[in-house]
């Protein structure tokens, strides 16, 4: 089996990885995030998943290397990962009784024969956020301290609260990997999944 790298540092997509794979090598990247004007958050999600994976493609050879990128979105604007409690309640506040759409990219990219081929693609999870209170927000802020996570919210823990309904065809995407898709892709290079 080859070698396979994680182009990243996120503990959450090392997680959702270590259902499939055993053994892993993680690196993040120090890849700008930075959206591109005109850029649909869509669109800044695939190009963000295949920098990281190129970017440490280039150190890996003979290695199979992942990267992904999720972003989150609230009536065409991209919501960034709130960074402090009071911009988490703010996002929060935002995202009430509104639907959020969440494009989660993988690439893979294949370098054991030299030249770089790249396998990619992309999920789209809609959540619905129910009405929500302040002292609900605060609540939930205060208890899951989702504040390294786009919108706010840590599906896998109290977030789940705070939703009519998701819509989604991979259900590990929300989380940061989408792991249906990346099976497929991780086969189209040879691997035996599972």
């Amino acid at each position: 089996m080859p070698s396979v790298v994680l182009a990243s540092g996120s503990r959450y997509r090392a997680e959702l990885l270590r259902r499939l794979l055993d053994g892993f090598t993680c690196l993040a990247t120090d890849v700008d995030e930075s959206p591109v004007a005109g850029e649909r958050p869509c669109d800044t999600a695939v190009r963000l998943a295949r920098l990281k994976a190129c970017s440490a493609a280039e150190h890996h050879s003979d290695s199979l290397v992942i990267g992904s990128d999720q972003v989150a979105e609230l009536d065409g604007q991209a919501l960034g990962k709130p960074g402090s409690i009071e911009r988490a309640q703010a996002q929060l506040r935002q995202c009430a009784g509104k639907t959020v759409l969440f494009h989660t990219a993988v690439c893979v990219a294949d370098n054991r024969s030299g030249t770089i081929a790249l396998h990619e693609g992309l999920d789209i999870t809609r959540v619905a956020f129910r009405p929500l209170d302040d002292a609900e927000i605060s609540r939930y802020v205060s208890r899951d301290m989702p504040l390294d996570c786009a919108g706010s919210f840590k599906m896998e823990r109290l977030g789940v609260s705070l939703f009519d309904r998701v819509e989604c065809a991979d259900p590990a995407a929300i989380v940061g990997l989408p792991l249906v898709i990346l099976c497929r892709l991780l086969r189209q290079c040879g691997l035996q999944i599972p």
